[in-house]
């Protein structure tokens, strides 16, 4: 079975198929676009990762590759939001917890393997935000830290060389130094502790930030990440990153449940930022449809 994404076959989707305006709409089109403010890039994707079950099973629907979701592909503009939700995880064949060791595929729990991997996806998929989910405390939990860490030292993982290959991994940022989240971190812990789940949320704003092993170093990736397309005119704009750590007792649906409450709470917080292609157009129009653009 192939668990490793093959990237430049990742389906995206399709642009809206536009609809011919009437003649005054386009005359009025005309008039308004020289006024509205230039475009800002960046792609209709959502980047979410897992690493230790049930984290990998409670993204699965979101994954493209058939080989590990034989279901199909549920992440294409997703729940008619104009975003697409794109999962990535390794899978533990033969393995049992609690400690589930490397694994195999997208982002095994590997320094060399999970830094490769995040460069390589980034840079085909290019996200406008990024949840990123690693198993967390015993119990059940839904802790979404609130800063990573560029750390100078790590946990040894399972395969020399057992340490990153470069320590800290961020050349442009001090060392020991935290990032901050850019998720909407309460709204996510408010709606996730009113939903019917049955799982505590809350923030982590300890010094520990996100631990010394791959759940830091992934949740940093996604900081960092951020932080280098955070400039609006940026092609590759990235407005929200941010990790989560989910309780060893959380199930998989639960997963689910929560994963998807939280990638509302995400996408209505993009939507502030990022305002729908085309909606500045509406307004000058008073209305006229616009379809919403989707990379």
């Amino acid at each position: 079975m192939n668990n490793r994404s093959t990237l430049p076959c990742v389906p995206r989707s399709a642009a809206a198929t536009p609809v011919p305006p009437a003649p005054l709409a386009l005359a009025l089109l005309a008039l308004a676009l020289p006024a509205l403010p230039a475009a800002a890039g960046h792609t209709n994707n959502i980047m979410i990762t897992g690493y230790w079950p049930n984290t990998n099973n409670m993204v699965r629907q979101f994954s493209t590759n058939p080989a590990q979701n034989p279901a199909g592909w549920q992440g294409e503009n997703w729940r008619g939001s104009g975003y697409n939700i794109h999962s990535f995880f390794p899978e533990f064949p033969g393995q049992t917890g609690p400690s589930w060791g490397k694994g195999e595929g997208d982002f095994e729990v590997d320094y060399q393997d999970t830094s490769a991997d995040w460069w390589r996806i980034t840079d085909q998929i290019k996200p406008v935000a990024i949840i990123t989910f690693s198993r967390g405390a015993s119990g059940l939990s839904w802790e979404v830290e609130s800063r990573n860490r560029n750390r100078t030292s790590w946990t040894s993982d399972y395969l020399a060389p057992f340490q990153p290959d470069q320590s800290p991994p961020d050349p442009t940022w001090p060392a020991n130094a935290y990032r901050d989240s850019t998720l909407p971190m309460q709204n996510i812990v408010t709606a996730v502790n009113n939903s019917a789940v049955g799982v505590p949320a809350f923030i982590d704003t300890s010094a520990g930030a996100g631990g010394t092993f791959l759940s830091e170093y992934i949740g940093y990736h996604g900081l960092w990440y951020q932080s280098m397309h955070s400039d609006p005119n940026d092609p590759a704009w990235s407005v929200a990153a941010g990790h989560i750590h989910v309780g060893v007792g959380v199930s998989e649906e639960q997963g689910r449940l929560l994963t998807e409450i939280s990638l509302e709470e995400l996408i209505a917080h993009v939507n502030t930022i990022v305002p729908a292609p085309g909606s500045a157009i509406v307004l000058a129009l008073g209305g006229l449809p616009a379809g919403r653009r989707r990379r």
